[in-house]
């Protein structure tokens, strides 16, 4: 446990689950004079772990620890938790901690850009076969494989927030048509918006683009995997619960998904031995779309400044200097 900053203040934080990244990335954005910040440089602790290293601390910073709902009533002080990210629902029950007295704060659009980027590069990846190549050359194995050649074809997205905005942009650029499909009206320069079905069906690589909630999860199922065009890339750098695992795992086995390039997955870490991993048509990824120093910087001043916020308006309720 390392106090990043002694002061005292109303509210004190304690970001429980922070890697050497992101431990280094809090000591460089907090400020003199800031709020008191406790990182725990402990990145892989179990949700039993939660009250001791929160102790009576009233904001939890979350990066990818599971808080449920009972242990989180088990944290005396708990009021506040900043979730690093915008799927806070795939690791807490946010209307049950509401109920609680415990508001949950995302943050999105901190890597709009990075996240694009690791869309289109799985995108390329599965195109080229990459993966296969690689495995089989360092195996020596002089493996060649015929690629798919992404100009002129048809890229759908499958929700159209800031990094679905971001994929279109540098597929555009790229010589690719956009189609895509998002739950409210929406319009973006040189991208056709359609009913999902015919994204589905005009779609030569799918991207999905959503947030993880009950409209959303298993949205991409055995019917709509079914209804997507021969031969199909699928990307998913959104939340690995969007999709039907078992029946993708299908298609890529029979070819009606000629490959998948994914960064989620329904249970992380993904297990060893996991289906996708004796695969040849599946580029794996750790999660890690989001992992660019730009992006963390982002990150964390989005979180810190929330945690401002939340200091700043205790001090005007009970009257003490913030």
């Amino acid at each position: 446990m390392e106090k990043v900053l002694q002061r005292e203040k109303v509210l004190r934080a304690v970001f429980v689950d922070a890697n050497e990244t992101l431990s280094a990335v809090v000591a460089r954005r907090l400020r003199p004079g800031d709020l008191s910040v406790t990182v725990n440089r402990q990145p892989a602790i179990t949700p039993a772990e939660l009250p001791g290293v929160l102790g009576d601390a009233e904001i939890a910073i979350i990066d990818h620890t599971h808080l449920p709902t009972d242990v989180a009533r088990q944290c005396a002080g708990l009021r506040h938790v900043v979730f690093l990210g915008t799927g806070a629902r795939s690791y807490m029950n946010v209307e049950e901690l509401a109920e609680a007295g415990i508001a949950v704060h995302t943050i999105s659009g901190y890597g709009d850009t990075a996240v694009a980027e690791c869309a289109i590069a799985l995108m390329w990846a599965a195109a080229r076969s990459f993966t296969l190549m690689d495995r089989e050359m360092r195996a020596g194995n002089w493996l060649r494989t015929d690629a798919v050649q992404l100009t002129g074809k048809t890229l759908g997205l499958v929700g159209f927030g800031g990094i679905a905005a971001e994929v279109a942009r540098i597929a555009l650029g790229s010589g690719l048509r956009v189609v895509a499909w998002n739950r409210s009206p929406k319009t973006f320069p040189g991208v056709t918006f359609l009913p999902l079905d015919e994204v589905l069906a005009q779609a030569d690589v799918l991207s999905l683009h959503l947030l993880l909630n009950d409209e959303t999860r298993g949205l991409i199922s055995r019917e709509k995997i079914a209804a997507l065009k021969p031969s199909v890339i699928l990307v998913n750098t959104a939340r690995g619960a969007l999709v039907d695992e078992e029946a993708l795992v299908d298609a890529l086995r029979s070819g009606h998904v000629r490959h998948a390039g994914l960064d989620v997955f329904t249970v992380e870490p993904l297990p060893a031995g996991h289906v996708f991993t004796t695969l040849d048509n599946v580029t794996l990824s750790a999660h890690s779309a989001f992992r660019t120093p730009e992006a963390s910087d982002n990150l964390i001043d989005a979180a810190l400044d929330h945690c401002r916020r939340i200091v700043g308006s205790a001090a005007a309720t009970t009257g003490e200097p913030s």
